[in-house]
């Protein structure tokens, strides 16, 4: 069988395969670039690269500001801890608290 010297780079089907290929995109990218005549390819190829690696530091961002909500309300609807624990985490969430967790007036 002939092929796969990028993991089967092409047969990605979506954003999840795709990302799981990261190290085969860049490595595509690469040789793309190498070819002289490809350079628009390479370019859209990197691109890929870069909205993944900016998608992953927002996503990053995003998580760990709401994984206290998270928390509160999974363990919340698995009678671990009430609603008072939810308002708790968004008034954090929204900054409603000072550093100390005194609740703003």
């Amino acid at each position: 069988m002939s092929g796969g010297s990028y993991g089967y780079l092409f047969a990605a089907k979506d954003l999840e395969d795709l990302h799981a290929q990261r190290f085969n995109l860049e490595e595509m990218a690469n040789r793309l670039a190498g070819l002289g005549y490809a350079q628009d390819a390479a370019r859209e190829t990197e691109e890929l690269l870069v909205l993944f690696r900016q998608w992953e530091t927002r996503a990053a961002v995003r998580i760990q500001r709401l994984a206290d909500i998270w928390h509160a309300v999974e363990w919340w609807d698995f009678n671990d801890s009430s609603e008072d624990q939810v308002r708790d985490a968004l008034a954090t969430y929204r900054g409603d608290h000072d550093d100390v967790g005194t609740p703003h007036a």
